[in-house]
């Protein structure tokens, strides 16, 4: 890069820094850290959860997917975006009835109860743990392959600065940072994909440029197959700690509404600008890695200026997401695990310590997951097999329809989670069904039948959330 883009990088790292540093002045409470004191209004709200879960996935990820496999990739990912709609139009304005909740373990002991949390905060760890490990590794590609520098120096670099203003700062920093790295990644992806179909001559010679297959609907994959990537899209992340916390940080209803169906629908726009990138890395240089795909045509084609200041929209895409996921390991494992089984009269300051210490932890943790996963995509469908067959099916029941049965909920936890991890690690999905489908459907099943069996209730008005937790 030319030194006026190192300097555009360079003030991007310091404001990163900067409101990571100023706002530990509003953190004086374990609300502040956790969901900032429920204060955040929906078009905050909209730009700071689309901030969070357009990572790497969504980006590098999706794009050298579409590199390699085609539109169908994206067609499949789509199924994020419309659970993001669905989630917003119908959950989200049902998680502010829980008053005082930050966690998806408050909810989870609201209707199935102490053991119901703990699992859920075990769970809720290592799911956000191996996502943070993805976005790790995305950061680490950006500058081996844009700046030259080796894949683990690059995740040192940018986990530090990520670290860094998560720790200070907590949510209300990831918040901040999150508007400013909605901005970069909402104007300087689409000015890149303009310049890169420039190179390529245009639309018509992209689609002449790259296997016919690229542009069908399900190219060369099974419906099989696309129907388990669909799911493990449409589940895998759906109500995963940060998207749930931002719902608790808003102060009604209308607002969690509002962000979550708008950011569902950014959604959209952004999976096709990154997988069209994919394919014009495809038509420029086919020769490249799939994960290589955006940072190669940033790198080549970018002019001179810009390239700075799209680097830094790359890194903003995935550093958004980490540090929403490393602010909610944090919470969680303190909120779900620490406090209530370990030392249930910690103070509200030292809480707020204990969190930020955690940050710094669970940063390195992520650093040392990120240099043993072999992609990006790997790394988020591995710990997508971790929630989608535990957690998702009984929270929904109890957020929309009021379900309680401890025996149910504990029942299906166990037996999904098992079947899934027996299913991918033991049997390597026989049939070519994933375990996330495996463990699902036993944990509808394992739910129904013991709540059949030992019975349970159905209130929909949930009890006050106990602010000691």
């Amino acid at each position: 890069m030319a030194i006026i883009d190192w300097v555009f990088l360079g003030l991007y790292f310091a404001l990163l820094i900067v409101i990571g540093v100023q706002t530990i002045r509003r953190i004086e409470t374990p609300e502040d850290f956790a969901v900032a004191g429920n204060r955040i209004i929906w078009p905050v709200f909209f730009g700071s959860l689309a901030a969070s879960f357009l990572g790497g996935g969504s980006s590098l990820g999706n794009a050298g997917e579409t590199f390699k496999d085609g539109y169908v990739y994206m067609f499949a990912f789509f199924a994020f975006a419309i659970q993001t709609v669905l989630v917003g139009y119908f959950v989200a304005p049902r998680l502010k009835r829980y008053a005082n909740a930050q966690t998806v373990g408050d909810i989870m002991e609201n209707h199935y109860g102490s053991t119901a949390r703990l699992l859920t905060g075990i769970l809720s760890v290592a799911v956000c743990a191996g996502i943070l490990g993805a976005q790790a590794l995305a950061v680490g590609t950006i500058f081996n392959t844009i700046l030259g520098v080796s894949t683990t120096v690059g995740i040192l670099i940018g986990m530090s600065i990520v670290v860094l203003y998560s720790t200070f700062g907590g949510v209300w920093a990831v918040i901040q940072t999150d508007m400013l790295q909605f901005v970069f990644l909402g104007v300087f992806l689409p000015v890149t994909l303009l310049i890169g179909l420039f190179k390529v001559g245009g639309p018509a010679e992209l689609m002449a440029s790259v296997p016919q297959a690229h542009l069908s609907f399900m190219g060369t994959w099974t419906l099989g197959l696309f129907v388990s990537v669909f799911l493990a899209f449409l589940l895998g992340e759906t109500l995963v700690p940060p998207y749930t916390q931002r719902a608790f940080s808003t102060p009604d209803p209308t607002s969690a509404r509002k962000g979550y169906v708008m950011s569902g629908i950014f959604a959209f726009f952004f999976f096709f600008v990154s997988a069209s990138i994919g394919l014009v890395g495809l038509a420029l240089y086919p020769n490249i890695a799939p994960d290589q795909a955006v940072p190669t045509v940033v790198k080549n084609v970018v002019p001179i200026g810009l390239v700075g200041l799209v680097v830094a929209a790359l890194l903003a895409v995935v550093m958004s997401t980490a540090s929403s996921y490393l602010n909610s390991i944090a919470v969680v494992f303190v909120k779900d695990i620490y406090q209530p089984f370990i030392n249930p009269n910690l103070s509200a300051s030292r809480k707020v310590w204990l969190e930020r210490g955690l940050s710094l932890v669970v940063g390195g943790a992520a650093i040392l997951f990120a240099v043993s996963v072999p992609s990006i995509v790997d790394a988020l469908l591995y710990s997508y097999a971790l929630w989608a067959p535990t957690i998702i099916i009984p929270l929904i029941l109890a957020v929309m329809w009021g379900f309680r049965s401890k025996p149910a909920a504990l029942s299906a936890i166990v037996a999904g989670g098992g079947v899934a991890a027996v299913w991918t690690w033991v049997l390597n999905e026989p049939f070519g069904i994933t375990g996330l489908v495996a463990g699902l459907v036993v944990n509808v099943v394992a739910f129904a039948v013991v709540y059949k069996v030992v019975g349970g209730e159905r209130r929909s008005v949930p009890v006050a959330v106990s602010e000691g937790k």
